[in-house]
């Protein structure tokens, strides 16, 4: 019998956090999408601490209106300068089962253009 989409996506999960850890210098940058949201989520796996968080439903982001990808950017440097003004600038990409593409991947990009190394 086929898996489900959700099947598929925790098996892809599991088999990535089996590699995947974080510490306090270099946290877990951990992505949550669901259908119309995005956040995103910087973890010390070592002290089961969740560092900083924010997603698209913050005030800032969740005022303009623009589409999904580009709301998914506004996370992304969102992120970055939450964790430059924390000191934090290496990070491990937990892409949580996601496909590497779209919304994941413009996050990811933007994360990258704000300063976070991965």
């Amino acid at each position: 019998m086929a898996l489900t989409k959700q099947e598929r996506r925790l098996r892809i999960k599991r088999r990535i956090r089996k590699s995947v850890s974080g510490t306090a210098e270099r946290p877990r940058m951990s992505v949550f999408r669901s259908n119309k949201q995005i956040s995103v989520q910087l973890i010390d796996d070592l002290s089961g601490k969740t560092l900083m968080a924010t997603s698209s439903l913050i005030k800032e982001i969740a005022e303009k209106s623009v589409n999904k990808i580009e709301q998914a950017e506004l996370v992304g440097q969102a992120i970055a300068e939450k964790a430059s003004a924390a000191g934090i600038t290496s990070v491990v990409f937990d892409r949580n089962g996601y496909l590497y593409h779209g919304r994941v991947k413009s996050l990811a990009d933007a994360a990258r253009k704000g300063g976070l190394k991965f």
